[in-house]
């Protein structure tokens, strides 16, 4: 009897070893401040990444990928917990002012917002933990400091991931970074965390593993080495010569152009970097049993901040309501599923990787945690999924000239609504994916109908709104717009064109540009 008890034992034991062996492994990377036209397989013309574009073709790339969010932590705290952001609360990127902290007398006060990631949930960290998957993380976090840091929500390793959303040093050692050391001067950060990620694969690769690299870059500081400058500087004197890169789009120049050799520079160290990941994946011969997840937590940056890049033809960036502020590289490659060279225009989020990781690695759903997200993996079969509405709130301003607004999305159609006037927009994406032509007042019908439905999810998760401002001043206001569009327009203009100067340089090192938080 003993005999038979350690057989049954022994073959359990094996049983669980074996399924251990043949569960797949996951490396989700997720670039920061990178829009959807900032790659070449994605139809930019002037930015070089043939290791994404590589993995883009490799697998499904979907064609209507979203962030759930136009600024980061958000959008990050959605991948987390597979959940919209007006329902875990985390609405703007944390450290951003709200109420009357806020000093910008806006007509609206900013909501105030959730600003760690919610202890309560669980993560999809702590879910792959508990399937006996060993974690890691790299790079920026951006969801809360001592107490909400990834080691607290499941991640076993950490590195670089901290309460802030720019490199405190900039992306060169050294890096002033508490979650990690730095290298030697001049090391490229984001070169360090692939290099990193890349060997945690390779000390892992006999057990499965949850990898996250989650870039710093492309956001600001915007910083490359002379060398990519230069390459980029000569490409982009290659092209038509340029008089006006910028266009006042309401509230700010949105750049038109993407002929920036710096940020130009920075795509294609990320793209190294990743391509640094992939080699490793190769080299352990992991490459057909490891899913790799790739996109942006929010649009290129094309106003405010460094003015970097052009999300053209989609209309607006980063901070800002309109598609290119939200729509993302989006690409899934298990080659066990996949077949290359696919693509899906379902419309899909940033919550979704949740239950489809999930499903792909054999695990039970958790659907009371990943409520907004639904599993893509029918989609990665070739099937199909039942539509569903799609949501995103943000009661808040920003540096890029957003305004406070939600936004619903049902099928091809799109609402916009402004809460400093109470206004709504409509557009049709399927004829009109640029959002030059408002057909709210063509259809007020379904723009009633869908405003009413949006309003009605609000609700239904307790979603915070922003607020009059007491001190705002429309004569204020019209003289900043007047300065807007006249010299810092102007100022704009000058400063991105002596950038392809023979003789230009950012600063005497390459390397201590002014960060910017969100």
């Amino acid at each position: 009897m003993r005999l038979i008890l350690l057989l049954c034992a022994l073959a359990m034991m094996f049983r669980v070893h074996a399924d251990e062996v043949e569960r797949p492994n996951v490396v989700l990377v997720l670039v920061d401040d990178m829009g959807l036209h900032d790659l070449s397989v994605e139809g930019s013309s002037f930015y070089q990444s043939p290791n994404i574009d590589k993995l883009a073709r490799g697998g499904m790339r979907f064609t209507q990928g979203y962030a759930t969010c136009r600024v980061c932590s958000p959008s990050r705290a959605s991948i987390q917990l597979g959940q919209f952001t007006a329902r875990h609360g985390v609405t703007n990127w944390i450290g951003a002012r709200a109420g009357m902290q806020w000093k910008r007398e806006d007509r609206l006060l900013p909501a105030e917002y959730v600003r760690a990631l919610p202890s309560e949930d669980i993560t999809i960290a702590e879910a792959m933990k508990e399937a006996g998957y060993r974690t890691f993380f790299a790079g920026k976090w951006h969801l809360g400091g001592e107490g909400s840091l990834p080691t607290d929500h499941g991640y076993d390793i950490n590195i670089g991931g901290h309460h802030r959303g720019s490199p405190p040093g900039g992306f060169f050692s050294p890096y002033r970074n508490p979650q990690m050391k730095d290298g030697p001067a001049g090391e490229s950060l984001t070169m360090r965390l692939g290099r990193e990620t890349a060997e945690f694969i390779r000390e892992n690769r006999k057990r499965p593993f949850f990898a996250m690299l989650s870039f710093y870059s492309v956001h600001a500081p915007v910083q490359t080495t002379p060398d990519l400058w230069a390459k980029y500087q000569a490409l982009a004197a290659q092209r038509p010569a340029v008089t006006n890169r910028f266009k006042v789009d309401r509230t700010l120049p949105v750049r038109q152009i993407q002929d920036h050799p710096v940020y130009a520079g920075m795509v294609e160290t990320t793209d190294l970097a990743v391509g640094e990941v992939l080699d490793a994946l190769e080299e352990t011969g992991l490459d057909e049993s490891t899913i790799v997840i790739f996109t942006s937590d929010n649009g290129g940056v094309s106003s405010g901040d460094a003015y970097a890049t052009s999300n053209l033809p989609l209309r607006g960036g980063k901070g800002r309501q309109w598609e290119g502020g939200i729509r993302e590289p989006f690409y899934i490659r298990y080659p066990a599923l996949t077949q290359p060279e696919t693509t899906c225009d379902v419309p899909v989020t940033g919550a979704d990787f949740y239950p489809t990781i999930l499903e792909l690695c054999g695990l039970a759903p958790r659907p009371q945690q990943h409520i907004d997200g639904v599993s893509l993996v029918p989609l990665l079969e070739g099937q199909s999924i039942a539509g569903r509405p799609l949501y995103w709130h943000y009661p808040h301003y920003d540096n890029q000239g957003g305004e406070p607004s939600s936004l619903f999305r049902d099928g091809d159609w799109k609402l916009i609504h402004y809460y400093e006037d109470g206004r709504n927009e409509l557009y049709d994406l399927s004829v009109d994916p640029s959002e030059t032509s408002d057909l709210a007042l063509t259809h007020p019908v379904r723009t009633s109908r869908m405003w009413k439905q949006l309003r009605g999810w609000l609700e239904s998760v307790n979603a915070r709104y922003p607020e009059p401002d007491p001190r705002y001043s429309p004569a204020k206001t019209e003289e900043k717009f007047r300065r807007i569009q006249t010299e810092y327009k102007e100022r704009l203009e000058q400063s991105h064109a002596r950038m392809l100067d023979s003789g230009w340089k950012p600063n005497p090192t390459w390397w201590g540009s002014i960060t910017t938080e969100d």
